[in-house]
């Protein structure tokens, strides 16, 4: 082999390897596998009504409560005819007191009545007669009315050993238990949601409450995301002079997810007009302008640029942007880089807002 034939040979295998070295980088600078996807909490562009609201946290309260106990002591409880959760008529039972002992009570009474008013019948006409004095007739005369009431007395007790709802409505709490002596403590029998109305009690800033007005539309927002129409049915007519803050009664309808004790969100005085929207947390601001971060259906995080309008409620009208129903990633994941592979995980409506 010349000396020339050997050098082409070496530059030939040279190329070779820088080729396939080149070709490994090319492997290695791909896409990162799906098993090492960036997870990603991910909300949707949205149609909706947006506009001005006034946000306020608060409880959910019931609208009235009747409290349930026995007006008797010392009779133990029988049978109990309800649980928490029940809904329950007005006048339908709920407790029953062992009533034997009083029972035996009204018999010997009744006999002991019935003696007394034999002996006020025997001196009936005799008044003046001189056959008994004056005084002795009307000694059986009180007697018979003092036995007689003893008796109805009884009576009375015994109508009321089946304690009974006072109202209509759901039971929140039951604090009897079966055995129990009526009288012996202190806690409520039951609490009664009556008619098992539940409303949002909210704290609304002092500079706010000169906006808002009785029978007001207002959306509540509950912890799971569930969003409930209401409107306000009270506003406070004071300030917490330490918080500086009103309360605000929200009627709300009567659901199975609305508990007397839980947390809501309200949003008052949103305009009704729909427009394009996402979640505040989606807009992501750098020094090339507003933009959303929106994930394809490859799972590719794409930055796209938008224009933004009206606020409300913890979201931002698109006024040019993605279309409704367009993936966008929510969070401080929103600074995902163009083009990485990410794992969606949805987030509800709550969250959305919140992130």
């Amino acid at each position: 082999m010349t000396m020339t034939s050997a050098r082409a040979l070496a530059l030939l295998t040279a190329s070779a390897l820088v080729l396939a070295a080149c070709g490994d980088k090319d492997k290695t600078d791909g896409k990162a596998p799906a098993s090492q996807a960036r997870a990603v909490s991910v909300g949707r562009v949205e149609t909706r009504p947006l506009g001005g609201g006034i946000e306020a946290s608060g409880v959910l309260l019931a609208r009235d409560e009747a409290v349930v106990g026995s007006e008797l002591s010392g009779y133990r409880v029988a049978r109990i005819y309800a649980d928490e959760g029940d809904y329950v008529r007005a006048g339908q039972p709920l407790v029953q007191l062992d009533a034997t002992l009083l029972r035996a009570q009204i018999d010997q009474q009744a006999a002991v009545a019935a003696q007394a008013q034999a002996e006020a019948a025997r001196v009936s006409g005799l008044d003046g007669q001189g056959v008994l004095s004056q005084e002795q007739i009307e000694s059986r005369r009180y007697t018979a009315k003092a036995q007689a009431a003893s008796l109805n007395e009884l009576k009375t007790r015994q109508s009321r050993m089946t304690i009974v709802a006072p109202v209509g409505g759901r039971v929140i709490e039951r604090g009897v238990k079966p055995g129990e002596i009526s009288g012996g403590g202190t806690t409520p029998w039951f609490r009664i949601v009556r008619d098992g109305l539940v409303e949002l009690e909210a704290d609304v800033n002092e500079q706010d409450l000169s906006g808002l007005s009785i029978g007001q539309p207002a959306t509540v927002t509950l912890p799971g995301g569930q969003q409930v129409a209401g409107a306000i049915r009270l506003v406070s007519p004071r300030v917490n002079a330490d918080t500086r803050l009103g309360k605000v009664r929200i009627r709300l309808p009567v659901r199975e997810d609305l508990r007397a004790g839980g947390f809501g969100k309200a949003t008052f005085g949103a305009s009704g007009a729909a427009v394009t929207a996402v979640p505040e947390t989606a807009i992501r601001y750098d020094a090339s302008g507003l933009s959303v971060v929106t994930v394809d259906a490859g799972n590719r995080a794409r930055q796209v640029p938008v224009r933004t309008g009206r606020r409300g409620g913890g979201w931002v009208e698109l006024v040019q942007g993605p279309a409704p129903g367009t993936r966008v990633i929510v969070g401080s994941a929103a600074f995902a880089g163009d083009g990485d592979l990410v794992k969606p995980q949805p987030v509800s409506t709550a969250q959305k807002a919140a992130n």
